[in-house]
């Protein structure tokens, strides 16, 4: 690594006095197998690996990467681990602060190390995303010749955020979100370690499970909530972290919710009963609790979708597609931005016309198949293009409806089990009203007759 002046300053503060530094970087892992979560990127023979071992030498050398990830999945971390562990020449740049000229410069140095010495140069760029293609364009040559190994972090999709070219050059490595397994282990370990708070304080299993709640996935503000807990259970002389010091230190209140048990079902149905009712403000406040406690926001999503055919049907035909919308917004960019996301969609479907005729209509047309309600197709209907269908009366009579002025035929298209059956029942709430008109229009000139 090539630190500045400033760099080198702090950090040989923190070898020092290294109770100095926030917990999240006393407990950073050493090694690749210190490393919380991502197993599937720490296999052998994996690029990280690779970056670390005795085969990055040779003809076959460790490709560039591009980390992508939620933040305090570890993308920073891997970085650090590979920087310690690498016998490369290593340079940290952040795309927040450096510009092609930093670039060009490291690029420079790398060629230089190349030639002088024979040192190979591993290059760290956090926050690529927000370098503009022309920066991103500077780093080609190097990545294409290698003339450094990059390894890019980027909490953006890369497919919209980095360049084809780089892309192409490099491996994308997807960096999952922490599991409340692998931060539960964090945690217990960031308690006891001599890098950590040596045991100082416990950690009670509600404080835990809260501190699991609040952190979402992140590593980082996981020990962050921790360490300041931690610092006001000791000005109060106490040993044990209570749950009301968490609460007090963070500013949020433990969600009684239970992702695995009844609150997780029970807070999601309330959502959409509130929603089936019109209730937005009721809705917005099951949706805070669902997603104060961590919930997945692509199951909120899924319910919303749910709901919109469920609920609101042809009364407000726009609904579905506002939450699909959601869902795949959601998928794109995660908490804490999608909370807005779920927000709009939420409010849209509460304060939308409710109908829930799409339900009824499918639900009684499935009941009369499952009694055995169906028959043949009419043989007008079946289909006319083989060989031989004409012999058997296929499509034979058959009225084209786009021939006609009104564009419908007075002709039967349901078998005659149910050929008088009438299943979707419109309301005449919202945009359904049309519908309503439309049905009643087409069956008439159908021929149609009630039971």
């Amino acid at each position: 690594m090539e630190p500045d002046l400033f760099t080198a300053a702090a950090e040989e503060r923190q070898e020092k006095d290294p109770a100095g530094s926030p917990l999240a970087v006393r407990m950073r892992p050493r090694v690749l197998d210190e490393v919380v979560g991502q197993q599937h990127l720490l296999k052998p023979g994996s690029p990280l690996r690779r970056l670390v071992g005795e085969s990055a030498k040779g003809p076959a050398g460790p490709s560039s990467v591009i980390l992508w990830g939620p933040p305090g999945t570890g993308k920073t971390t891997l970085a650090y681990v590979v920087s310690k562990a690498t016998d490369a020449r290593f340079v940290e740049l952040s795309a927040i602060t450096a510009g092609v000229k930093e670039v060009r410069a490291v690029i420079e140095g790398a060629r230089r190390a190349t030639g002088g010495y024979g040192k190979e140069t591993v290059l760290f760029l956090d926050e690529i995303h927000r370098f503009s293609k022309a920066q991103q364009d500077s780093l080609l040559p190097a990545v294409e010749n290698r003339w450094v190994t990059l390894i890019a972090a980027t909490t953006e999709n890369p497919f919209f955020s980095v360049i084809s070219p780089l892309l192409s050059r490099s491996l994308l490595l997807t960096l999952e979100p922490l599991t409340d397994d692998d931060l539960r282990g964090l945690l217990r370990r960031a308690v006891t370690d001599e890098r950590g708070l040596k045991g100082a304080v416990t950690l009670p299993e509600d404080t835990e499970a809260h501190l699991l709640r609040i952190a979402g996935g992140d590593a980082r503000r996981a020990l962050t909530a921790l360490e300041a807990a931690a610092g006001a259970a000791l000005d109060k002389g106490e040993t044990e972290i209570a749950l009301a010091t968490l609460e007090e230190t963070v500013d949020r209140a433990a969600v009684k919710y239970d992702r695995d048990g009844d609150q997780h079902y029970d807070v999601a149905s309330a959502l959409i009963k509130s929603i089936r009712g019109s209730d937005v403000d009721a809705a917005l406040h099951y949706l805070a609790r669902m997603i104060e406690a961590g919930e997945d926001p692509r199951f909120i999503a899924r319910r919303l979708m749910i709901s919109a055919s469920e609920d609101i049907g042809l009364a407000d035909p726009g609904a579905l597609p506002i939450a699909v919308a959601a869902a795949q917004a959601v998928a794109m960019i995660g908490f804490p931005e999608a909370a807005l996301t779920l927000s709009h969609a939420t409010i849209a479907l509460a304060l939308a016309p409710k109908s829930n005729a799409a339900t009824t209509a499918i639900g009684a047309a499935l009941s009369d198949v499952r009694k055995g309600l169906a028959g043949p197709v009419p043989a007008h209907l079946r289909d006319g293009h083989y060989k031989g269908a004409a012999k058997l009366g296929h499509a034979q009579g058959y009225v084209y409806p786009h021939d006609l002025p009104e564009g419908i035929a007075g002709q039967q298209y349901a078998p005659d089990a149910i050929k008088d059956r009438e299943y979707y029942e419109p309301t005449r709430h919202g945009a359904e009203a049309r519908y309503a008109d439309a049905v009643e229009w087409t069956r008439k000139h159908l021929g149609r007759k009630r039971d």
